[in-house]
Protein backbone atom coordinates (compact mmCIF):
# COMPACT_ATOMS: atom_id res chain seq x y z
CA UNK A 1 0.00 0.00 0.00
CA UNK A 2 2.64 2.44 0.46
CA UNK A 3 4.83 1.22 -2.11
CA UNK A 4 1.78 2.29 -4.33
CA UNK A 5 0.95 5.95 -2.18
CA UNK A 6 4.63 6.84 -2.65
CA UNK A 7 4.90 5.52 -7.17
CA UNK A 8 1.61 7.70 -7.55
CA UNK A 9 2.97 10.68 -5.48
CA UNK A 10 6.22 10.33 -7.88
CA UNK A 11 4.43 10.13 -10.71
CA UNK A 12 1.89 13.40 -9.41
CA UNK A 13 4.98 15.35 -8.79
CA UNK A 14 6.71 14.27 -12.34
CA UNK A 15 3.51 15.35 -13.99
CA UNK A 16 3.27 18.88 -12.31
CA UNK A 17 7.27 19.92 -12.79
CA UNK A 18 6.43 18.85 -16.43
CA UNK A 19 3.35 21.28 -16.67
CA UNK A 20 5.53 24.03 -14.74
CA UNK A 21 8.06 23.83 -17.20
CA UNK A 22 5.65 24.15 -20.10
CA UNK A 23 3.94 27.17 -18.73
CA UNK A 24 7.50 28.38 -18.05
CA UNK A 25 8.50 28.07 -21.51
CA UNK A 26 5.27 29.64 -22.70
CA UNK A 27 5.77 32.53 -20.00
CA UNK A 28 9.61 33.25 -21.27
CA UNK A 29 7.92 33.72 -24.98
CA UNK A 30 5.82 35.65 -24.21
CA UNK A 31 7.13 38.08 -22.27
CA UNK A 32 10.72 38.29 -22.99
CA UNK A 33 10.83 41.68 -22.84
CA UNK A 34 8.73 42.18 -19.52
CA UNK A 35 11.26 39.60 -17.78
CA UNK A 36 14.78 41.12 -19.08
CA UNK A 37 13.17 45.03 -17.53
CA UNK A 38 11.99 43.77 -14.10
CA UNK A 39 15.71 42.17 -14.49
CA UNK A 40 17.64 45.08 -14.94
CA UNK A 41 15.13 46.69 -12.77
CA UNK A 42 16.50 44.54 -9.79
CA UNK A 43 19.56 44.75 -10.51
CA UNK A 44 20.32 48.56 -10.72
CA UNK A 45 17.45 48.03 -7.46
CA UNK A 46 20.59 45.65 -5.65
CA UNK A 47 22.92 48.10 -6.98
CA UNK A 48 21.57 51.42 -5.34
CA UNK A 49 21.22 49.37 -2.47
CA UNK A 50 24.91 48.71 -1.90
CA UNK A 51 25.82 52.04 -3.11
CA UNK A 52 23.95 53.11 -0.29
CA UNK A 53 25.04 51.08 2.08
CA UNK A 54 28.38 51.37 1.36
CA UNK A 55 28.68 55.07 0.64
CA UNK A 56 26.73 56.22 3.86
CA UNK A 57 28.88 57.18 6.53
CA UNK A 58 27.93 55.03 9.74
CA UNK A 59 26.49 57.17 12.41
CA UNK A 60 28.85 57.07 16.09
CA UNK A 61 27.42 56.56 19.23
CA UNK A 62 27.82 59.30 21.44
CA UNK A 63 30.01 58.69 24.39
CA UNK A 64 28.02 57.63 27.50
CA UNK A 65 28.30 60.31 29.72
CA UNK A 66 27.45 60.06 33.65
CA UNK A 67 24.85 62.28 35.02
CA UNK A 68 27.22 63.46 37.74
CA UNK A 69 24.72 65.54 39.37
CA UNK A 70 21.88 63.27 39.14
CA UNK A 71 24.11 61.24 41.23
CA UNK A 72 24.66 63.67 44.17
CA UNK A 73 20.85 64.99 44.07
CA UNK A 74 19.56 61.71 44.48
CA UNK A 75 22.60 60.49 46.91
CA UNK A 76 23.20 57.17 45.08
CA UNK A 77 26.24 55.92 46.90
CA UNK A 78 28.83 53.96 45.07
CA UNK A 79 27.63 50.43 46.48
CA UNK A 80 23.90 51.40 45.70
CA UNK A 81 25.50 52.58 41.60
CA UNK A 82 27.84 49.43 40.82
CA UNK A 83 24.10 46.97 42.21
CA UNK A 84 22.39 49.56 39.48
CA UNK A 85 25.20 48.59 37.10
CA UNK A 86 24.39 44.97 37.73
CA UNK A 87 20.65 45.21 37.46
CA UNK A 88 20.73 46.61 34.40
CA UNK A 89 22.93 43.90 33.16
CA UNK A 90 19.95 41.74 33.95
CA UNK A 91 21.44 39.79 36.85
CA UNK A 92 19.45 38.40 39.83
CA UNK A 93 20.04 39.24 43.42
CA UNK A 94 22.21 36.25 43.93
CA UNK A 95 24.70 37.28 40.82
CA UNK A 96 25.22 40.65 41.94
CA UNK A 97 25.65 39.36 45.39
CA UNK A 98 28.39 37.07 44.24
CA UNK A 99 29.97 39.36 42.00
CA UNK A 100 29.72 42.09 44.45
CA UNK A 101 31.28 39.52 47.36
CA UNK A 102 28.05 41.06 49.72
CA UNK A 103 25.61 39.04 51.12
CA UNK A 104 22.08 39.08 49.30
CA UNK A 105 20.42 40.93 51.70
CA UNK A 106 22.86 44.01 51.51
CA UNK A 107 22.14 43.26 47.82
CA UNK A 108 18.44 43.78 48.95
CA UNK A 109 18.52 46.28 50.98
CA UNK A 110 20.72 48.06 48.24
CA UNK A 111 18.05 47.52 45.81
CA UNK A 112 15.18 49.00 48.02
CA UNK A 113 17.39 51.71 48.79
CA UNK A 114 17.45 52.49 45.00
CA UNK A 115 13.92 52.32 44.16
CA UNK A 116 13.27 54.60 47.07
CA UNK A 117 15.70 57.26 45.83
CA UNK A 118 14.39 56.81 41.87
CA UNK A 119 10.88 56.61 43.47
CA UNK A 120 10.18 53.62 41.40
CA UNK A 121 8.33 50.01 42.73
CA UNK A 122 10.41 47.32 40.06
CA UNK A 123 13.70 46.68 38.12
CA UNK A 124 12.77 47.63 34.66
CA UNK A 125 11.19 50.74 36.51
CA UNK A 126 14.64 51.57 38.10
CA UNK A 127 17.15 50.33 35.18
CA UNK A 128 14.71 52.97 33.05
CA UNK A 129 14.53 55.65 34.77
CA UNK A 130 18.22 55.63 35.38
CA UNK A 131 18.92 55.51 31.88
CA UNK A 132 16.50 58.59 31.11
CA UNK A 133 18.48 60.33 33.89
CA UNK A 134 21.87 59.09 32.38
CA UNK A 135 23.46 57.43 35.20
CA UNK A 136 23.87 53.71 32.86
CA UNK A 137 24.11 53.79 29.49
Amino acid sequence: MTRSILIYAALLAVLVLGLQWLEYQYMARSFTTEIYIVLIALGFAALGLWLGRVLTPKAKADAFCLNQAALETLGITKREYAVLERLADGHSNKQIADLLHVSPNTVKTHIAKLYEKLDVNQRLQAVQKAKDLQLIP
